[in-house]
């Protein structure tokens, strides 16, 4: 008997080594990663859910009504979502978010534009060691040991602080290991900066609220259309998911959210049991391709935190306009971001000093609220409690909170040593400001020093730091990397051309300047004679990108006989003493027909050899 005990134990323990990598929660098969690491935020995380901030309205923004469903990876052919991952411990957040923003590398044409040949697969390890919340490096405090426990959760915030920096997203072969977990990184923390690394860096990232009773659906809808994946939170839990792999947690439910995903399109018609009704959002997980709906899932437009704000914080976050760095310094004293709202006042100013000879081309700020018409200024000077000499500026209206970057309508030369000052003034919710902080009850230190950061108050301009001694405001300066403008051909020539027809030529415009430097490009003017049209008149390209064919076609004008010129402007629309000139030239033929034979056309252009014909002819009568 003891003996066939014994054989019944050890099989058991086999069976358990046998099937361990493919345990199962609802399920849906987990491998070895996840197995040996939490697969969900691992920290407990306070919170009121009684707790409803005023965002401000939401701007009225016309478009069509989209369709009852949707999916990124088939948009007339086309797929918009990278490959799924698996991710090792609580990194899910860092996977949802880079998955938004390859999405829109995608769909914008930025990551093809840059020369890229892969897929997009941007580097959640270098995010998760190197966002500067956590234990393992806080540039402001390097040596105090606090903050967030690595590869255990984030949150939107942490991500836009280490993406305002410029400091990523990376993308790096020696991140990725050709399989679903590219898990070179994990173990051990990569360089912070390499000269290997491209970054890629999202101009503006928008935060949206479904609204309690679903009044905001079409806004996300459109947004995912136009911007590609969104990033949402939500409680993952085996009681909520059925064996569809469509999940629901009801409002009654008092679990807080524990996982990050990226949404990438939607089924009006989609059944959830215990749902209120219909209609599911389509879900890319980061568990690997082995798990649900490879590696997808649905999740009621009703479940409790989906597409909801959550203790205050923004998840349901879409990236737009992400592309490789255009920037190659960023003067900040915000290393945390938006940590806070600064509601004494909506003027604030920071202050810097340029480390070289360069061009100051954009700034880039947190909004707190929706609807929010901002001013900003660049000043020479400050002056006895004045600011002198403005240099530059920007304004307008931004629809959504969250981070923006503006170009500013006229590029500031800095010297080296010089000091120059950066004022924003918001029209509601005040000014977003870094300072120590509490994240889920874990200490994140900040620093401040005198002299950095201003706001206005009873008429004059009062320093933040004695206010609070850690404090600055999320107000930055960017300096552009130089782009250069080239064309392959500066001469167009047309010769014995039918009036009235049509004629076409080809030239490229060429970025020969930095690296990664983006170079807007367009074309200002041409000959006022003639039909012209140019395809396109105007674009933006890397130095990466090689080449980008204009294509020209001119209806000719109905003058017989005439010869005409003219020169077609391209302007680098950052940089007004970059242009090139293209020099154009036409003659028309003497009559309608148009000579298309070589010897006809030899003849056209030499028409004083008959007259020589016609001499000898005489001669010899």
């Amino acid at each position: 008997m003891r003996n066939r005990k014994t054989i019944v134990i050890i099989l058991c323990i086999l069976l358990v080594i046998i099937f361990l990598p493919t345990v199962t929660v609802g399920s849906d098969i987990f491998d070895e990663t996840i197995q040996r690491s939490p697969i969900f935020w691992s920290y407990d995380r306070p919170h009121d859910s009684s707790y409803k901030p005023d965002y401000g309205s939401i701007p009225e923004i016309n478009f069509e009504d989209p369709p009852t469903a949707f999916d990124l990876r088939d948009v007339d052919g086309r797929n918009y979502v990278t490959s799924v991952k698996c991710q090792s411990g609580g990194t899910c957040w860092a996977h949802a978010i880079l998955a938004c923003m390859e999405s829109n590398l995608l769909m914008t044409g930025n990551w093809e534009k840059a020369g890229e040949k892969e897929e997009p697969n941007l580097a959640e390890y270098h995010l998760d060691w190197w966002n500067g919340f956590n234990t393992f490096y806080n540039e402001d405090a390097p040596d105090s040991n606090s903050g967030l426990p690595p590869h255990q959760g984030a949150h939107f915030r942490i991500a836009a602080a280490y993406f305002s920096r410029g400091e990523g997203a990376v993308y790096c072969e020696d991140a990725n290991d050709d399989t679903e977990y590219d898990a070179n990184w994990y173990s051990t923390p990569p360089n912070r900066f390499d000269d290997k690394y491209e970054i890629f860096y999202p101009n503006d990232i928008e935060i949206f609220d479904i609204g309690e009773n679903l009044e905001n659906i079409n806004l996300i809808k459109n947004k995912i259309m136009t911007q590609g994946a969104i990033n949402i939170v939500f409680r993952y839990d085996p009681d909520f998911i059925d064996e569809n792999y469509v999940h629901y947690q009801p409002p009654d439910s008092p679990l807080g959210p524990n996982h990050n995903v990226a949404i990438i399109g939607w089924n009006d018609n989609k059944i959830v049991p215990n749902a209120p009704g219909r209609g599911a959002w389509l879900c890319k997980n980061s568990w690997s391709s082995n798990w649900g709906l490879d590696g997808y899932f649905w999740i009621s437009y009703y479940d409790k935190y989906c597409c909801h704000p959550y203790d205050g914080n923004e998840w349901t976050a879409a990236f737009k306009d992400v592309e490789p760095m255009p920037y190659k310094r960023v003067y900040y004293h915000d290393y945390h971001g938006w940590q806070g709202d600064f509601n004494i006042s909506n003027k604030a100013f920071n202050a810097f000093t340029a480390v070289d000879n360069e061009i100051l081309s954009a700034v880039s700020f947190f909004t707190c609220k929706n609807n929010v018409h901002y001013q900003v200024r660049i000043f020479d000077e400050y002056k006895n409690g004045e600011l002198l000499e403005e240099l530059s500026n920007a304004s307008g209206i931004i629809d959504f909170r969250g981070f923006h970057t503006i170009k500013l309508n006229q590029p500031v030369n800095l010297t080296a040593n010089d000091q120059f000052y950066i004022y924003l003034e918001l029209s509601d919710g005040g000014i977003p400001y870094d300072r120590t902080s509490d994240v889920w009850g874990y200490t994140i230190k900040s620093i401040s020093h005198p002299g950095e950061s201003f706001y206005y108050k009873d008429g004059e301009w009062h320093d933040l730091y004695y206010y609070d001694n850690t404090a600055n405001f999320c107000i930055k300066g960017l300096i552009s990397k130089i782009s250069d403008l080239e064309c392959n051909n500066n001469n167009i020539i047309w010769r014995n051309i039918k009036p009235g027809s049509k004629v076409e030529s080809d030239i490229i415009v060429r970025n020969i300047g930095e690296s990664f430097s983006k170079l807007n490009w367009k074309i200002v003017s041409y000959p006022d004679w003639g039909e012209w049209s140019f395809s396109p008149d105007g674009d933006y390209i890397y130095p990466e990108t090689g080449g980008e064919a204009i294509h020209i076609s001119l209806v000719v004008p109905e003058e017989k006989n005439q010869d005409f010129s003219g020169e077609i402007k391209i302007i680098n629309e950052d940089n007004p003493n970059d242009y090139e000139i293209i020099q154009v030239s036409l003659s028309t033929t003497k009559n309608n027909l148009q000579f298309n034979l070589p010897l006809l056309r030899f003849l056209d252009n030499h028409m004083n050899l008959f007259s020589m014909l016609q001499q000898l002819l005489d001669i010899f009568n």
